[in-house]
């Protein structure tokens, strides 16, 4: 297939690229690079470097690649300034998705797989979560996931569109080839292993005072290749719907930590913090409903998304180096 990944060098496009790559599609990224890293491409990909601002210059590129397919990770995604700065993420991840979804009217490409988020659904009321709990985001970068969500279905509505949605839990983990390298890293792993690398002198905990086991958040985590694997297939068949992407099974603060020293073989000291405003005690997926359609079941446990991590990190102390 002729296909399009938005945001592709970028941590979970890149993996996901390399994935279409290895099963013969023709890829062309359409990245800023703002946030992603050219070296992050597979170089089997194409790159288009430009802004989803960019409507008629997207209709052209979508055209130009006969494209079959929309696979869309392009966003910004950092919750703490999406509280701080909401025009941002409004302008970006709503005004750049209505581009997008006019220019594939435009461009007659039926086939859209986006990249949401549990962010979607808050502070939820069951655990483990599942499609049918009620989204209440409680930040901006949450609502315009969500409001992005409720565009996709309206054209798929007016246009008979093909969407799916993928809603991701905690994404970890590395390919041999790409790992994760965030301008802004906010990501518990990542940090943890710069820790073990020498390059922070600890990592610090966001509250210790949850009604959980050990009083620090637990969290679902999700191996990259994994997320990739399921984009595989979404794109590859004819499916629709949005889908809970976890492996349903939830790891504390403090046990990711405890992997993470267990698997570097470094100390790693812990500095307690206060939480953070909106973090939910307890997110947990059901992904039951991926299983079922896609039959995808995640194959890698938390030691594993730890082991490729620090061996790509170990790789990479600079990351990309750009």
């Amino acid at each position: 297939m002729r296909i399009i990944v938005t945001g592709g060098a970028g941590y979970i496009g890149s993996a996901c690229v390399e994935l279409l790559c290895d099963s013969g599609h023709d890829v062309l990224v359409i990245d800023n690079l703002r946030e992603g890293h050219r070296g992050a491409v597979d170089p089997r990909a194409g790159l288009e470097v430009m802004d989803l601002r960019e409507g008629l210059r997207l209709v052209e590129v979508l055209r130009g690649h006969e494209t079959e397919a929309v696979i869309h990770y392009a966003a910004d995604v950092l919750v703490g300034e999406s509280m701080s700065n909401p025009a941002k993420y409004y302008r970006n991840n709503l005004v750049g998705g209505l581009n997008l979804l006019e220019a594939m009217v435009a461009a007659e490409v039926p086939k859209l797989v986006f990249s949401s988020t549990c962010a979607t659904y808050g502070i939820p009321g069951t655990v483990p979560i599942d499609e049918s709990c009620p989204q209440y985001p409680v930040s901006p970068y949450g609502h315009s996931k969500l409001a992005f969500e409720g565009m996709v279905s309206w054209f798929a509505k007016a246009h008979g569109m093909t969407p799916v949605v993928f809603r991701y839990f905690n994404a970890a983990g590395a390919s041999a080839r790409f790992g994760e390298d965030h301008r802004e890293e906010t990501h518990l792993i990542p940090n943890v292993l710069q820790v073990a690398l020498g390059k922070r002198a600890s990592v610090e905990i966001f509250g210790m005072d949850y009604e959980t086991p050990d009083g620090s958040a637990v969290r679902d985590y999700v191996h990259v290749c994994d997320l990739a694997e399921i984009h595989r297939r979404a794109v590859e068949r004819d499916v629709e719907g949005a889908f809970n992407l976890g492996t349903g099974r939830g790891y504390s603060v403090l046990e990711v930590i405890e992997t993470c020293r267990r698997v570097t073989g470094h100390e790693i000291p812990v500095a307690r913090g206060q939480r953070r405003t909106g973090d939910p005690p307890v997110l947990v997926a059901s992904s039951a409903k991926a299983a079922s359609i896609l039959d995808w079941a995640p194959a890698a446990d938390l030691e594993e998304m730890v082991r490729s991590a620090w061996a790509w990190h170990k790789a990479h102390p600079e990351g990309y180096g750009d």
